[in-house]
């Protein structure tokens, strides 16, 4: 049985991925830490029972300490990192946030990695690992920058992050090819496109919307709404994640799209169809800084190369997005109290 660190497993693709290992792939043994910051929840985990395959910590990555401590009493021998900030405007307003987590976090966990896989930590020319580890850190295809009306990224698109958030993101990868690089750690890189689906924490465009056409309330939506993003579903998403572990090349990046190019007011109007609202609930809100206006991702690489190929077609995605989020109201509206519901005013009141 391997043992996989999943950092941030209590968060929306986290979760995701925790649940579909314990079902599909028993030969793991998952231990989850998550800091429970706003976007972790542990209701997302209601239905994992801890025991032989699981264990929940709670745990900052940046607790070098506690991570270091979890690596040698579950003996690690594989991590996927998806513990980070993660919402664009939230960068804006508070970007250390994003650079310690997203960066600092990762080199602590790379630390602990090298530390404990390392054949002769004391030796730092010797580049030999224990056989069968693997760190694989989860991106964005936003730190690739923005696209024009054509092209796609690629995996060898140089990086060009416009925001705290992707520029964040873009620095914690190249701290995980330097320690391939520099000494040999077997890593994995994936960089997705805009994930959806069930449990998406509902600052996010999908829940966001559908949540305020639900509730009769404004849907804002930046500039003129046209911004494009590549649409994939989280299930198919912890898919390709598991590809990649189990197959992917050690040292490779490979990205993972949904071949689902999408305008953001494309997105809400069909949220608007499906809930049985009125277009008129669109209001148009100043854009953000530095806002991209495209993004799309050629999977060529992974389809190829290892075998992966999306399964979900959007609207068959959507729709039973939109059907999970009807029916589990209740797990949206513990979320939207308190402390999110004065961060949503202070977002979108004044723009």
């Amino acid at each position: 049985m391997k043992n996989i660190l999943v950092t941030g497993g209590a968060g929306f693709i986290g979760s995701n991925f925790v649940k579909y290992m314990l079902n599909e792939h028993s030969e793991y043994r998952i231990v989850n830490i998550d800091a429970l910051t706003y976007a972790g929840n542990l209701e997302n985990l209601a239905d994992v029972k801890e025991g032989t395959n699981y264990r929940f910590v709670k745990c900052d990555i940046r607790d070098s300490a506690t991570v270091e401590k979890i690596f040698a009493e579950e003996n690690i021998d594989t991590v996927v990192n998806f513990a980070a900030e993660s919402h664009v405007d939230r960068s804006i307003v508070d970007p250390q946030a994003f650079l310690t987590t997203n960066v600092l976090g990762t080199q602590v966990l790379l630390d602990a990695a090298k530390k404990f896989w390392k054949l002769n930590p004391d030796d730092k020319y010797d580049r030999s690992f224990r056989e069968g580890v693997k760190y694989l850190q989860v991106s964005t295809d936003e730190v690739y920058g923005a696209l024009g009306k054509t092209g796609m990224f690629t995996e060898t698109t140089p990086l060009s992050p416009n925001s705290p958030y992707s520029s964040s993101k873009a620095s914690a990868d190249l701290f995980v090819r330097a320690y391939h690089e520099t000494f040999g750690l077997p890593v994995n890189i994936t960089r997705c496109s805009n994930n959806y689906g069930p449990y998406q924490f509902p600052e996010k465009l999908i829940p966001l919307m559908l949540n305020n056409c639900i509730k009769g309330k404004p849907l804002p939506v930046y500039g003129d709404g046209l911004q494009i993003r590549d649409w994939l579903h989280v299930s198919d998403h912890c898919k390709g994640i598991y590809t990649v572990l189990e197959k992917g090349r050690v040292g490779e990046v490979y990205n993972i799209g949904g071949n689902n190019e999408k305008a953001n007011i494309e997105i809400v109007k069909l949220i608007i169809k499906a809930a049985g609202a009125s277009e008129e609930l669109i209001t148009y809100v100043k854009d953000r800084p530095g806002h991209d206006r495209r993004y799309a991702i050629d999977n060529t690489k992974i389809t190829t190369e290892l075998g992966w190929a999306p399964e979900y077609t959007f609207e068959q995605g959507i729709a039973e997005t939109v059907k999970w989020y009807l029916d589990n109201q209740e797990w949206t509206e513990h979320i939207i109290s308190g402390d999110y519901a004065n961060y949503y005013d202070k977002m979108y009141k004044n723009a």
